[in-house]
C-alpha cells in the first residue's frame, strides 16, 4: 500500500486479498519504463496482449542516429521514417502498420496494434536509430498520465481499454 498512488481518484481501499491471482498483462523491458497493467482477470489479459488484441500502446522513443543526438529529426532520412511506419518484417514475419510520428527533434511517438518481444528497439535497429529512452504512455484509452514511476493506481470508472 506504500506504493499506492496519491493521487488516485478511484475511491477504492487497498485489501491485500486483492493481491490473489494478480498479474502483469503483458510486460515492459528492463531497460524501459512507463505504464503496465496488473490484472486478476484473465479476460482483461487477453485482451491486452493476447495473438487477437487489437489494443494499442503508445510509446515515447527517445533516439540517435549515429554520432547524432541532437536534432535527429533533421537528418534521419524519411524513406527511413516511412520504413518504421510500414515494410520492416520481424523473425521473417511482417509487422502491422504502425503510427511513427516525430514528436520532438530527439524522440518519435510510436503506436502499435501488435507488442512482439523487444519490437521497438529491434525496428529502430533495423534503420540504423538507437534507442536511449522507451516509455509507455498509453494502453487502449488508459493513460500514463503524472502517475510516478513505482506507484500504483485503480483504473476509474469510467477508464476502458
Amino acid at each position: 500500500e506504500r506504493t499506492h498512488w496519491r493521487g488516485d481518484t478511484s475511491r477504492l481501499r487497498f485489501n491485500p486479498s486483492q493481491l490473489r491471482g494478480l498479474a502483469p498483462a503483458g510486460r515492459l523491458d528492463l531497460d524501459s519504463n512507463g505504464l503496465l497493467v496488473l490484472t486478476q482477470d484473465g479476460r482483461v489479459a487477453r485482451q491486452l496482449i493476447g495473438a487477437e488484441s487489437s489494443v494499442t500502446k503508445e510509446y515515447l522513443v527517445r533516439v540517435t542516429w549515429g554520432d547524432v543526438v541532437r536534432n535527429v529529426q533533421g537528418v534521419f532520412p524519411a524513406s527511413k521514417l516511412s520504413k518504421l511506419r510500414h515494410g520492416l518484417s520481424l523473425d521473417g514475419k511482417m509487422l502491422k502498420p504502425a503510427t511513427v510520428e516525430w514528436q520532438n527533434p530527439e524522440q518519435l511517438r510510436f503506436v502499435l496494434s501488435e507488442g512482439r518481444k523487444r519490437q521497438i528497439r529491434r525496428m529502430c535497429d533495423l534503420v540504423g536509430l538507437k534507442v536511449v529512452g522507451l516509455k509507455r504512455i498509453r494502453i487502449g484509452r488508459v493513460l500514463l498520465g503524472s502517475l510516478p514511476p513505482g506507484q500504483w493506481r485503480y483504473l476509474g470508472p469510467n477508464e476502458k481499454f
